[in-house]
């Protein structure tokens, strides 16, 4: 179907037909707004952004561009096109017709699939909402802006799931999903790495190659899933989550190109030098790579999960790619070898099941898919002529959740003392110095054709646009 802009909420679920869900939304909206008010960029709620909004859910000619003020932003709910005669891809109803509604016995773990997913939307609006006072250009206050509404419009793809299919209960989470806040010490959000601050561009960038990744994932996963609703839901976001990850990737690949001139100019690869020319060295960009990558680790959850079983046996949440990517759809006999640690500084092999390792299956595809932007970074450095090379640290490393959790590793997966490594984490991850060099890099630059010190500018604008285009109006 197509999105019907004229409606309260625009939508192509033929919401008009439905007139108690869509009463029950338009009692959510203004409550929406509120929220978006409060705890989003409202500082610039007079600007005007240059954004792209959801026309169609094809993969062509997708998206309008144009100038909107953010409070004026078309949040809708998009789903992506059925798939005819499509089945149930895995698990132990493999090949039946995929649900058109929730069967009651897995009830409780789509809803709380669901709530989690959805948490994470608005969480990152909160992380980001004070974001817009420092960019460092037009270009890239512009894409911050769009990631805050899609991610807006990604909650209420998850409200609407909630509102449509899970009565009462689902309700009163869609009403939670706004009460919980990122950080916040009596509600905070549900998953720990969208409580972590994010006061500074380069956490940004981070974020958004590392922890809009593990989403691309996670939705992919999702995607998958024989609830047919919730996989044409997360079909369509993971359109709109793609553009979330160029912007970390392409913006952390700039910061590079950057430190690689200003290396250049100076003759000189020192990082003192290299920061008093308003630029980040390289090994204080490694250390924000670690702290974020093991951070967004932890959100694949346990290496060994009974959880995960019984998710992937329900035909609830599946692997990403899964009827391209693999033969074995139901996973009932195959197993899984697994490092994990045995007593103080031992690591054994544990061979599993393989339906109770998926989260590994999903987090060690996601490891594959971090290194590619790791591969171009460092070609930029080995064309400039120098030796640096910036590395994912072991998958074990600063680990909250799972067989790793709380076990001192270093950098490479070895098991350490626990004192070696409190005291070299400062070296691996950033320090409270790198924190405040950081931010004091962070002027806010507003000026067409203007870019701060530490990043270059990007290769091409928006949407066939020039770099220096006025893409955001400050009001």
């Amino acid at each position: 179907m197509s999105i019907n802009y004229n409606e309260k909420i625009p939508n192509n679920v033929d919401l008009a037909n439905d007139k108690t869900l869509q009463r029950a939304l338009e009692h959510w909206q203004p409550r929406f707004l509120d929220w978006w008010r409060e705890m989003g960029p409202n500082d610039f709620a007079s600007a005007d952004v240059y954004l792209r909004t959801a026309v169609g859910v094809d993969a062509q000619g997708w998206a309008n561009y144009g100038t909107v003020k953010m409070p004026d932003y078309r949040w809708g709910i998009f789903l992506a096109d059925r798939l005819p005669d499509r089945t149930i891809g895995f698990g132990d109803s493999f090949g039946q017709p995929v649900w058109q509604q929730v069967p009651g016995e897995f009830r409780s773990q789509f809803r709380r699939l669901i709530v989690t997913q959805g948490d994470t939307e608005p969480a990152s609006v909160e992380q980001q909402r004070l974001l817009g006072h420092t960019c460092p250009s037009l270009y890239d206050l512009r894409n911050l802006f769009q990631i805050n509404v899609e991610e807006g419009r990604h909650l209420w793809a998850m409200v609407y799931l909630l509102h449509a299919y899970f009565g009462r209960d689902g309700r009163e989470e869609a009403e939670e999903l706004l009460a919980r806040h990122s950080g916040d010490v009596d509600k905070p959000r549900i998953l720990g790495t969208f409580n972590e601050p994010i006061s500074d561009w380069l956490s940004f960038l981070c974020f958004t190659y590392f922890t809009d990744r593990d989403g691309k994932f996670q939705l992919k996963s999702l995607a998958e899933s024989s609830f047919d609703p919730l996989a044409r839901t997360c079909r369509f976001m993971l359109t709109e989550e793609a553009h979330h990850m160029f912007v970390g990737e392409t913006g952390l690949g700039r910061v590079v190109k950057r430190t690689l001139e200003v290396m250049k100019e100076i003759g000189s690869d020192d990082p003192e030098a290299i920061r008093r020319q308003g630029a980040v060295d390289l090994p204080l960009l490694q250390r924000y790579l670690n702290f974020w990558f093991s951070s967004s680790l932890d959100l694949f959850g346990s290496e060994v999960s009974s959880n995960a079983a019984s998710t992937f046996a329900n035909g609830i949440k599946g692997r990403p790619d899964e009827t391209t990517q693999y033969q074995d759809h139901v996973c009932a006999e195959a197993t899984r070898e697994l490092d994990l640690p045995d007593g103080p500084g031992a690591v054994k092999k544990e061979t599993v099941g393989l339906r109770n390792a998926m989260n590994e299956v999903l987090r060690e595809a996601y490891v594959k898919d971090c290194e590619i932007g790791f591969k171009r970074w460092n070609m930029l450095i080995k064309r400039a002529g120098y030796g640096f090379e910036l590395k994912l640290p072991s998958s074990r490393f600063r680990r909250a959740i799972g067989a790793w959790a709380n076990v001192p590793t270093d950098l490479d997966g070895k098991i350490i003392g626990r004192e070696e490594f409190e005291e070299r984490l400062t070296d691996w991850t950033p320090n409270a110095s790198d924190k405040a060099f950081v931010n004091s890099l962070m002027q806010r630059v507003v000026e067409p054709a203007k870019m701060a010190s530490w990043i270059a500018p990007p290769e091409r604008g928006i949407n066939n646009l020039a770099v220096d285009y006025e893409y955001v109006r400050l009001g």
